[in-house]
């Protein structure tokens, strides 16, 4: 497992690099929402390493995926530690625990940092026991946290362990941090909060709105699930279309669930197009009109971030993680989640306003990205609190 680490274990003995250790359950969200920050860290002469002017030494432990070699590209040095991000078999987890053991008596790193909810529990439990310290990052509270029951209070008791030595523990929503101060899982002194993970403005830049307008072009880009709310987005466009409006729907994204029977159905009724997973979503976000996610849950959703900054109105829910994204009414429309009518209404709404209008609201967008959400302004909120 560790025999590819040792020549650059061996090259660094005697003048060691500071050294920090990532664990996550996914590759492209590591790398598509993190990378300006290991940027930074792995960056000579950085703000993170101004004592040393060399760089830091990042290690990611996570399963293997396609954004792997990006990472490695930038510098990161990769350990394979297969994770089911939503199964409950102990012998996985179990084996999960096992490498991130090893692994950290191997490294000796200097720092730990966690994201999502297995690395930041078995990460934090583990870190915690071999003395490290040790930085978790909330970027949801999941499934898990939604409904009462053993799940739930499971879920809670680990986080409660896993928790309790943290450094910091970094939320993405002020009411997600509530939740785990009022459980008790972490204190006010340990807890900070950021706007996500930021949006990267240049990378997601203002693109000028499409002049024509029929159809109106409604934008999903998510995982294709029921928690992200599309038996609601569904239902609301064919009662659009129903109702005689010039709509079309683009889904973007990968089918947790077995809804591809089912969009199959409408792309041959003419109003909805799967595209699947895309690496790139910019030219997806550039032909829309509006972006729509109504989401039952998030941390922060970045879907909401990125087509705002690109100068597109978004309709998502009136919920936290999401309407921290929209300036109600100005930015875009936050409607009631799990409600098909209030969805129905916020898009009937959009569709019948006038061009100028609809243009004026994503410049409203992009706006509320520079003045809240920029991720230069992120990066540097996190590496002073973890440097």
């Amino acid at each position: 497992m560790f025999k590819k680490f040792e020549r650059v274990l061996r090259e660094t003995t005697g003048k060691r690099k500071s050294r920090i250790l990532i664990l996550a359950n996914n590759d492209i969200g590591l790398y598509k929402f993190r990378k300006e920050l290991i940027q930074e860290m792995i960056s000579p002469g950085s703000v993170v390493d101004g004592r040393n002017g060399e760089g830091l030494e990042v290690y990611i432990a996570l399963p293997n995926g396609e954004c792997i070699q990006q990472l490695e590209s930038m510098g990161c040095h990769f350990v394979e530690v297969p994770i089911d991000r939503r199964g409950i078999n102990p012998l996985k987890d179990f084996y999960a625990i096992e490498q991130y053991i090893k692994l950290i008596r191997f490294l000796k790193p200097d720092k730990v940092i966690t994201y999502t909810i297995k690395p930041n529990i078995y990460g934090g439990i583990v870190s915690q026991w071999c003395k490290v310290p040790y930085y978790v990052n909330i970027t949801g509270l999941g499934t898990a946290f939604q409904k009462k029951g053993v799940l739930q209070w499971l879920v809670t008791k680990m986080y409660c362990v896993a928790l309790a030595k943290a450094e910091i523990v970094f939320f993405e929503n002020k009411e997600n941090q509530k939740v785990f101060e009022n459980k008790k899982i972490v204190t006010q002194e340990q807890s900070v909060v950021l706007n996500g993970a930021g949006v990267n403005l240049d990378e997601y830049s203002y693109t000028e709105y499409p002049k024509e307008m029929k159809p109106i072009r409604f934008l999903f880009v998510g995982r294709v699930m029921k928690e992200k709310g599309v038996d609601e987005l569904f239902e609301a466009m064919e009662q659009l279309v129903n109702h005689s409006y010039s709509v079309h729907l683009d889904v973007v994204g990968p089918c947790e669930e077995d809804y591809v029977p089912i969009m199959k159905k409408k792309e041959q009724k003419g109003w909805l197009s799967y595209h699947g997973y895309q690496k790139d979503v910019k030219p997806f976000i550039a032909q829309s009109h509006c972006f729509v996610l109504p989401s039952w849950h998030e941390g922060m959703a970045n879907t909401n971030l990125e087509c705002a900054a690109m100068g597109r109105p978004v309709i998502t829910s009136d919920i936290p993680g999401c309407r921290e994204a929209v300036a109600d009414g100005k930015s875009g429309y936050l409607i009631q989640s799990r409600s098909v009518e209030e969805l129905y209404k916020g898009m009937k709404k959009f569709v019948e306003l006038p061009y100028e209008r609809c243009r004026e609201m994503g410049l409203a967008a992009r706006q509320h990205m520079e003045d809240n959400f920029d991720k230069k302004r992120v990066v540097e909120s996190t590496v002073k609190c973890l440097f």
